[in-house]
């Protein structure tokens, strides 16, 4: 029986250009330049599209000295802020908000979460707090968002972490699937500084290579933007 080509019934025509195009790439590693390069020749929608990037690795996600985490901010920016919380004493709110945090606090704010209240995107807190903390550990948790000495957000000197989470540091962990997912920037920016971006990360992520993992370490690193395909990275 003859095979049917696949066809995207129901795609605009967009997608179905952009899935065309991305066809004779799905085996092609291109060298982060021309990675980036190769973004820019599908078809766009009308809003500045994120640019992701994500790496497969030859990691075991189960194995405690194995997990990557941590934080960094970019070289060129990620074209983004973020809403910043911070867990700390009440001498400590005012210098906390000034630096750019949303809510600060101790038991009031703790409180406030487990009514209900989510609209953060990253929680900071002093060391003196996580006791405090610890209590929205099945809320905070599951979504992420769990303050971690990993990443950079608890630290004895908060106000400088509110600011550059604030600012679009970018925190990233690996997944059960050993994959690490991360902004890198937005379309709208330059070649030169996505292109910056990009080998600023993978530098990062060779880097934080866990000793016990053996074999191939990068096995897959991909690009792409909102609604675009993805582009293989040769690393």
């Amino acid at each position: 029986m003859a095979t049917k080509e696949k066809t995207f019934i129901g795609h605009s025509k967009r997608v179905r250009a952009n899935q065309g195009a991305a066809a004779p790439l799905r085996n092609v590693a291109k060298a982060p330049a021309d990675a980036v390069k190769t973004l820019r020749t599908f078809k766009a929608p009308k809003f500045d599209q994120t640019v992701n990037v994500v790496v497969h690795l030859g990691i075991d996600p189960k194995a405690a000295d194995q997990t990557l985490r941590g934080a960094t901010s970019f070289p060129k920016g990620v074209g983004k802020t973020a809403k910043v919380i911070c867990f700390c004493q009440s001498d400590k709110v005012a210098a906390a908000k000034s630096a750019g945090a949303i809510e600060a606090g101790g038991d009031d704010l703790v409180s406030k979460i487990e009514g209900g209240w989510m609209d953060f995107d990253v929680a900071v807190a002093s060391p003196d707090m996580m006791r405090v903390v610890s209590k929205l550990g099945k809320v905070l948790g599951p979504k992420g968002l769990m303050p971690s000495p990993k990443a950079g957000t608890v630290t004895p000197d908060i106000a400088t972490a509110v600011k550059e989470f604030a600012a679009g540091k970018v925190e990233y962990r690996n997944d059960d699937g050993g994959n690490v997912h991360c902004v890198i920037g937005k379309m709208s920016f330059s070649d030169a500084d996505l292109l910056e971006n990009l080998e600023h990360f993978i530098s990062l992520i060779q880097k934080a290579k866990p000793a016990t993992s053996k074999g191939t370490y990068i096995r897959k690193c991909v690009i792409s933007a909102s609604m675009s395909p993805g582009v293989q990275v040769a690393v």
